[in-house]
């Protein structure tokens, strides 16, 4: 049994983790509120730019003139998986269950033999990917050093993105995120940015429209930012993920160190009630002696 010195450094460490714990899951508050209020904010934008384009991308369907933003290079050979996890972890399960879904994507395409690319956004993507699959990485971008995500990030990551598609480096892009559904919840999606996926987006309009001037210049204008803005998007829902998940790991953390606290208090209440009567003991069969 450990002495009540030893206990009572144990409680001491484990009361100071809990501090620590608990003061960090107040932190990831204060900053899921506003990374929930960005995320929410920017579903509608992309999801009406989405309707728009499925709208002007109608009457181009088949059209050898379409943007080939759209239309696709043809081919369905090579594909650019964009990875999107968190800098930091203490986040629970929520870097594992993006790169789960990733390595499942990555096996199903290598098993229909198609070529696959990883760009990862976040070091924790890369930390468990890279054994496995280092040998597939164009690069890792990393956003350490920014206190808070912006559009201008999001077009760093697009704008590379449609260099190499213009460079023809790949046929297919997606991207693999974690979209926020709950603090609890948080829900790895993989969502394609080239070709534009214009039938889940026609699925959310059916409005028609007249556009001036013509669809093919408007779109030539629009895909370029719907791949920016969905990636934006995408870096938002995650932000808001990581924190929520944060949240909800330092609350188990917190109410586990109580927990411990609670035993390790019992305990040392018990060896301490044990010892002072074995003192007792002593001292009455030491009297009974003389």
């Amino acid at each position: 049994m450990a002495s009540l010195k030893a206990l009572r450094n144990r409680i001491a460490s484990v009361k100071a983790t809990r501090k620590i714990t608990k003061a960090q899951q107040m932190v990831a508050a204060s900053k899921f509120r506003r990374a929930l209020d960005a995320a929410v904010a920017a579903r509608p934008y992309a999801e009406k730019m989405g309707g728009v384009i499925a709208s002007l991308a109608g009457g181009l369907k088949g059209n050898p003139g379409a943007p080939k933003l759209l239309a696709g290079t043809g081919k369905d050979d090579t594909h650019l998986l964009i990875v999107a996890t968190s800098d930091r972890g203490l986040c629970g399960g929520f870097n594992t269950n993006i790169v789960r879904l990733a390595k499942h994507k990555i096996e199903t395409l290598t098993g229909e033999g198609k070529k696959v690319l990883i760009l990862c956004v976040g070091r924790k993507g890369r930390d468990q990917l890279r054994r496995q699959y280092g040998q597939l990485f164009v690069d890792t971008i990393e956003f350490t050093a920014v206190k808070r995500i912006g559009f201008t990030n999001a077009q760093d990551i697009g704008g590379r993105v449609l260099k190499m598609f213009d460079e023809g480096a790949f046929d297919v892009a997606t991207i693999i995120y974690s979209r926020f559904k709950s603090v609890m919840t948080q829900i790895p999606t993989a969502q394609q940015l080239i070709p534009a996926p214009v039938e889940a987006a026609a699925r959310a309009t059916a409005t028609v429209y007249e556009y001036e001037p013509d669809e093919q210049e408007i779109l030539a204008d629009l895909l370029p930012r719907n791949v920016i803005v969905l990636i934006f998007r995408a870096l938002l829902e995650n932000v808001a993920g990581e924190f929520g998940a944060k949240m909800t790991a330092r609350d188990g953390a917190t109410r586990n160190a109580g927990e411990v606290i609670d035993k390790l208090t019992l305990l040392y209440n018990r060896s301490r009630q044990a010892q002072i009567t074995k003192e007792l003991i002593e001292i009455i069969s030491g009297a009974e002696a003389l």
